[in-house]
């Protein structure tokens, strides 16, 4: 439209309108006059007029605009990123587990305890964890995901740990804080074909990603952690998947026995080669170390470090409770020899020798017995030999069994009961003597939480009442252990409260 053709009719009519108004009061004045006021405000109505249509075509530009900058697909894309971010797919992520508590004994006193207070305990016999726990330990997770325009995705891990048994608020003298992992991995690389599709690299300090435990017992069946690098999820097969990773773990400095140089110090370096196979619901993990110049260092009673190891493991990942009912289960036989007699933190223990050799089963299952009761019992034993010196002999077993009663939507009853029996000759190695006997333990815990329902919801606050017994002659184990402490041998009451929280 014509500029003037707007604006006339707008300006005749508001001049109309305005000479109705004010008719009267013209009445007396010259035509002049009259003719000079109506120009002004001609102009003045033409110029509201005109700014009028500079807005309307700035709002039009600003429309088309926006439109070519943002297509349909793009705002689908900033749509999905907006729900990656909110699913943890990229951007930040926190997670935590934490557990903190108090254990007092029938005295009034802090009470000795831990999952792994027996002396199987050092040699990995925990006997369940339920009002077993006197310390405070927390890990905070983080991470940091990112998605790239080719489609690749990295994942970079910060992980910070730390534990103590004091009570106090302030614990900076007696903390254990630790940076536990500092990995950055690698996924949907779009230049990884075949086999190596939807495989995924990494490198750094990390816990596997395949490790897996037995919570109720505080132990996991098997721990491969350190510092290295790998690949996961390697397709070498319709049904079989492939791992394959290095860790390297440092023993620490150590006197080197040596008739040439009797000062003579050094460190041990143990590299763990992982072959880690999955064939279903079947995992077969293969796993070789080498610790040169291990053999060297003094560990006592005469006996000679290994410098090599070799460890396997074959488990079953069942998604059924044994075939009985709805659940799941998983059990492993795990044996190693050397280095890797230490069955469950694979390659931790530089002070095995030679010809130390190690057998574990580990056992558990969980599910619903009724609609407010479930169960989850759970086994674990070992035999070993030769561990630290020549023809000592290590033979354990655990039985737990954890069982809870959802009464409310926020409140349940829990209950552990644990057996452990122990056939134990350590050949005098550092002052331990031969032992055989049994331990028990019973707890009795109320539970709240923000929401019940299956084994693995937290958190969780606990009240509890813990009773466990032994025989006498596991209190003359050794002179360093809790076994025989004062006022800790037997038919102990320990009370206590405990958070637990993980997400």
């Amino acid at each position: 439209m014509d500029k003037m053709t707007f604006k006339t009719p707008l300006a005749i009519a508001i001049a109309t309108a305005s000479l109705g108004v004010s008719g009267a009061a013209m009445a007396d004045a010259t035509m002049e006059e009259r003719l000079a006021e109506l120009e002004a405000r001609i102009v003045a109505a033409e110029q509201r007029a005109e700014a009028a249509e500079q807005r309307a075509a700035q709002a039009e530009q600003q429309r088309n605009a926006a439109t070519e900058v943002e297509s349909d697909a793009e705002i689908e894309e900033r749509l999905a990123r907006v729900e990656r971010y909110a699913d943890g797919e990229e951007g930040f992520s926190f997670n935590v587990y934490a557990r903190s508590g108090l254990l007092i004994g029938e005295d009034g006193k802090s009470a000795e305890g831990g999952p792994y207070v027996t002396p199987a305990g050092p040699q990995g016999g925990a006997v369940g964890r339920l009002g077993n726990e006197p310390d405070t330990y927390a890990e905070a997770i983080f991470n940091y995901r990112m998605r790239f325009d080719n489609g690749a995705k990295a994942l970079y891990r910060t992980m910070i740990a730390d534990g103590t048994t004091s009570s106090n608020d302030w614990t900076g003298g007696d903390s254990d804080i630790n940076v536990r992992q500092v990995f950055a991995e690698f996924s949907d690389l779009p230049s990884f074909t075949g086999a190596f599709e939807n495989a995924s690299i990494w490198a750094g300090k990390r816990f596997d990603r395949d490790n897996f435990d037995i919570h109720w017992l505080d132990s996991d069946v098997v721990f491969l952690a350190g510092t290295g690098g790998g690949i996961y999820d390697m397709q070498l097969a319709d049904n079989w998947k492939s791992n394959l990773s290095i860790y390297g773990r440092s023993f620490a400095d150590f006197d080197v026995v040596s008739s040439e140089d009797p000062g003579l110090e050094g460190d041990t370096d143990n590299l763990i080669l992982t072959s880690n196979n999955y064939f279903g619901n079947w995992q077969w993990m293969v796993n070789g170390m080498s610790a040169a110049d291990n053999d060297t260092r003094d560990i006592g009673a005469g006996q000679e470090a290994a410098e090599n190891g070799f460890h396997t493991m074959v488990a079953y990942h069942g998604d059924s409770f044994f075939g009985l009912g709805e659940g799941n289960y998983k059990a492993a036989v795990l044996h190693g020899q050397g280095l890797g007699a230490e069955t469950k933190n694979i390659g931790a223990n530089g002070d095995l020798t030679d010809d130390a050799t190690s057998t574990r089963l580990a056992l558990y299952g969980t599910t619903y017995l009724a609609p407010k009761w479930r169960i989850a019992p759970a086994v674990m034993a070992e035999t070993s030999e030769d561990r630290f010196v020549e023809g000592d002999q290590y033979d354990w077993a655990t039985l737990n069994v954890r069982l809870a009663n959802e009464l409310t939507e926020n409140f349940e009853m829990q209950y552990e009961a644990s057996y452990q029996m122990m056939d134990i000759d350590p050949q005098g190695y550092a002052g331990r003597n031969e032992v055989d006997g049994d331990y028990t333990k019973f707890t009795v815990a109320p539970t709240f939480k923000p929401e019940v329902g299956g084994f693995w919801q937290r958190p969780e606050v606990r009240l509890f009442a813990s009773w466990s017994d032994w025989d006498d002659e596991l209190n003359d184990y050794s002179a360093s252990d809790s076994f025989g402490a004062d006022e800790f041998t037997g038919s102990q009451w320990t009370f206590g409260v405990q958070s637990e929280v993980w997400f």
